[in-house]
């Protein structure tokens, strides 16, 4: 025992002097560092001629971008801006603040509004109390502006308090170019005594086609119940005197002017100004694989122009066209992956692969075989340069970077690559003291 507490305290005082004395360079050790935005090209496909100022199409689960045009640039979207809203009441319902059932009685200015005809509106009636699900439902299906306010007051107080958290949660989420000054999308000076202190007439919401893909995106993973409301077709409004029909403005719902049947479309809004143009925000779930397409500044004749339905027909059937929904199995490895290191193991370090199913979008003739992938260690398991042993067969132990030879890839969060967790493939047991002890020798030679 005297023994090994001798040859114990020389193996710790010379791995002290490893330490002190030798210089390791982990560069290639997979430990995670902070990731970059890529730039996403102004055209990322220009054989695709989409007649829009801006557009983007995206994989609802992992934010992958299937095609961007101008997505980074910020542009009014008008009653797009009503995600947001349906977003914070969504949120409060989540966390209490709100019921379904709740009485709010509209203020001056959302009753104000309420009451313009030249607006997409369900009139409100002074003094009369409605439930958050109705203000909801008028807000979503037949994006009533005044109905939007109300529902902003019932979550902010005010109008300027509303707009204030929802500054903050775009700011949560991640989004960049973003200006919110209504809860409708309206102009702030056409919100009357709504409008957002200190902010010209003419500011207006603005956000980018890639930060409006990433609010439709957080929705519909946070709520997923928004879809049971943006694919209703029609529905009455009972405004307290007599009922209000409200017909969807997604005309590509089914049983509307622009449905089609290949493209089973169940969300999420328009928005049309002078300033923005027509857009709209969609969302497609074919085939089990669901798609979120933002257009942007579309033609706008008239009332009844569909401009903006054709340019995402056409953009939702490029996607599907031009790229296979790629299924990769949990335990897949991929080609000159590197192994991760491992602190005081038997083995010094261990193999990876997917620890769970992943879907990739590759494009036309780029297949399985041509997928590489970087292993990024969790930091939180390391001990100095390692992943700590011992470590189980399957064990999550970080990440794996994805990527394609020959297809250039963009995701919502800024990176170039899919990420997915990572897991052992093998059991790695820890090295008795004898052998960290010989490790810690030999490194000194």
């Amino acid at each position: 025992m005297t023994f090994l507490k001798s040859l114990q305290k020389v193996v710790t005082a010379l791995a002290a002097a490893v330490i002190v004395f030798s210089v390791v360079s982990f560069s290639g050790s997979g430990v995670a560092t902070a990731k970059a935005d890529t730039a996403l090209p102004a055209d990322t496909d220009s054989s695709l001629q989409l007649d829009a100022k801006a557009a983007i199409a995206v994989d609802a689960n992992t934010g992958q971008i299937l095609y961007a045009k101008n997505a980074d640039q910020a542009l009014p979207v008008a009653s797009m801006s009503k995600l947001m809203t349906a977003y914070m009441v969504l949120q409060a319902i989540n966390n209490g603040k709100l019921k379904w059932d709740q009485k709010v009685t509209p203020g001056k200015a959302a009753q104000e509004v309420s009451q313009d005809t030249t607006l997409s509106n369900v009139p409100l009636k002074e003094g009369h109390s409605y439930t958050v699900r109705e203000l909801y439902q008028a807000t979503l299906i037949y994006s009533a502006n005044g109905a939007a306010m109300a529902l902003a007051d019932a979550v902010g107080g005010t109008q300027k308090n509303f707009i204030d958290l929802a500054r903050k949660e775009a700011k949560k989420m991640g989004l960049k170019d973003v200006e919110l000054y209504t809860a409708n999308g309206l102009a702030n000076g056409e919100v009357k005594d709504g409008k957002y202190p200190g902010a010209a007439d003419d500011a207006e919401n603005k956000f980018s086609a890639k930060d409006m893909a990433l609010l439709s995106q957080r929705l519909i993973k946070d709520y997923p119940e928004v879809l049971k409301t943006t694919k209703i077709t029609r529905m009455k409004f009972n405004n307290g005197t007599d009922q209000t029909e409200m017909e969807n403005w997604n005309w590509m719902l089914p049983g509307l002017a622009k449905a089609y049947s290949e493209l089973p479309v169940d969300g999420l809004k328009t928005g049309t100004s002078d300033s923005a143009g027509a857009c709209f925000a969609a969302t497609v779930n074919k085939d089990g694989h669901r798609l979120i397409t933002i257009v942007l500044g579309a033609k706008h004749d008239s009332q009844e122009d569909l401009s903006r339905f054709e340019e995402t027909q056409k953009l939702m059937s490029y996607c599907y066209n031009n790229y296979t929904y790629t299924s990769l199995a949990k335990g897949t490895t991929f080609k000159k992956t590197n192994a991760l290191p491992v602190y005081h193991g038997k083995d010094l370090d261990v193999k990876v692969s997917l620890a769970a199913k992943t879907d990739v979008w590759l494009k036309s003739g780029v297949s399985k075989d041509q997928l590489s992938a970087k292993a990024v260690g969790n930091k939180k398991l390391y001990k100095k340069d390692g992943l700590q042993a011992p470590l189980k067969k399957g064990q999550k132990v970080g990440t794996l970077q994805i990527k394609a030879k020959d297809q250039p890839m963009y995701f919502l969060d800024g990176t170039d690559y899919l990420s997915a967790d990572a897991q052992t493939t093998t059991e790695v047991k820890k090295a008795n003291i004898f052998v960290i002890g010989w490790r810690a020798i030999t490194s000194l030679f």
